[in-house]
């Protein structure tokens, strides 16, 4: 339920602040008369919490919720209501849902009372209100469980397969803090014996011996780099440099190819077939990408298309999406069969992706275990080198 932040005044004229739940700012100001407290303000801090985004598990529940209870003949409100009471719903989405439902209740239609908020994603609020004009709001929201039910699937396999050289990469930084700051330091007092100490010797004590004395002042420079970092990459043109890399380097730009194809396609297929013309819905895929770099090349894109040349053609001139998204749309166009062809690509490339990324996790596994050997190598031969040349110092003077 809602919460206000409230400024009230009482019988003496006394200004009084707090906060109270309420399901409105009309239920807030009823509560308050039966205190004895005449409302002067009230704002709802809950409304900051409408901007987070919801996961792609959250909406695909959402939209296969709605899309059960709309298709029994139960009414909008009514199904937002029973949604809204489920047991072991986040708080921040109960309270978007509470908040809307308000909105509902007024008179607003669906797709405008969700468009106040941030929380839920354009292509969404853009399917919805195109399901209110042909009158198959069901349909749509089951359309639209299924594809943030794809999308949630493609995420989690991803990350799955990410899981493990994570884990490898933590292990690898935990065991050279460990060596530099617990194992280094013991051989201090043997070291301090010799006359002089090779150079990769004397780099590696000095960088334990502020590990282990100067920590603090690393911490503080990683947050300060932290920081720097996200305020660099919100820079536009750095953004898109980077995002231009993506698209290009060996290996992984195949990754992000095929990854942005399926994104793009499975959102276009949902917006076509939900029935939202092309321009509309081209436009609106374009902004679901993820890539800031190919996303602005669909500018030109949609120009092209409303101009009359057909999309298989427009697209080939994208860079960063596979090249066999525009064949297969082509064979879609010719056969009437778009929404099918699209559906069609869109699993295929999600089934490619899922494929490509678990090989390049395989090969990236051996690369961090490579790297892994050769860091304490280097520290295993520069700790070993002195005491080896004091040993031959040693022989050579007997």
């Amino acid at each position: 339920m809602p919460q206000f932040r409230y400024l009230a005044k009482n019988m003496e004229g006394k200004n009084l602040r707090g906060t109270m739940e309420a399901a409105g700012e009309s239920v807030l100001q009823q509560q308050l008369k039966e205190q004895g407290l005449f409302l002067v303000e009230a704002k709802d801090v809950t409304a900051s919490k409408s901007s987070r985004k919801f996961s792609s598990k959250l909406l695909s529940e959402f939209c296969k919720e709605l899309s059960t209870l709309l298709a029994s003949g139960i009414s909008i409100v009514r199904a937002l209501e029973i949604i809204a009471d489920e047991e072991g719903l986040p708080a921040y989405a109960r309270s978007v849902y509470l908040s809307v439902l308000a909105e509902l209740r007024k008179g607003t239609s669906l797709s405008e009372a969700m468009e106040t908020k941030k929380c839920f994603p354009e292509l969404m609020i853009g399917m919805i209100r195109s399901g209110e004009g042909s009158g198959n709001i069901d349909a749509v929201m089951e359309r639209l469980s299924l594809h943030y039910e794809r999308e949630n699937r493609l995420k989690h396999q991803v990350r799955s397969a990410m899981t493990y050289p994570v884990v490898l990469l933590v292990m690898c930084v935990a065991v050279v803090i460990l060596i530099v700051t617990f194992i280094l330091p013991q051989f201090d007092e043997l070291f301090s014996q010799m006359e002089s100490l090779p150079a990769v010797t004397e780099w590696l004590m000095a960088a334990s011996d502020f590990l282990v004395h100067q920590w603090h002042i690393l911490l503080l420079v990683i947050f300060v780099l932290a920081v720097m970092l996200q305020i660099i990459f919100k820079i536009y043109k750095i953004r898109r440099a980077i995002d231009y890399m993506k698209v290009h380097l060996p290996v992984v730009g195949r990754l992000n190819k095929i990854i942005y194809t399926a994104r793009f396609a499975r959102t276009l297929s949902s917006l076509y077939s939900s029935g939202m013309p092309i321009v509309g819905a081209l436009k609106t895929a374009g902004k679901t990408i993820g890539n800031v770099y190919v996303e602005e090349q669909f500018e030109q894109v949609t120009v092209t298309v409303r101009s009359g040349v057909p999309l298989s053609q427009a697209l080939r001139e994208v860079d960063g999406l596979v090249r066999k998204l525009a064949s297969t749309i082509l064979i879609g166009e010719e056969s009437g069969r778009l929404d099918t062809m699209l559906d069609s690509i869109a699993m295929t490339m999600e089934e490619e992706a899922e494929a490509a990324t678990k090989r390049l996790m395989t090969l990236l596994e051996p690369v961090l275990i490579c790297l892994m050997a050769v860091v304490v190598g280097f520290i295993i031969i520069a700790v070993m080198l002195p005491i080896y040349e004091s040993y031959g110092a040693i022989e050579g003077s007997a």
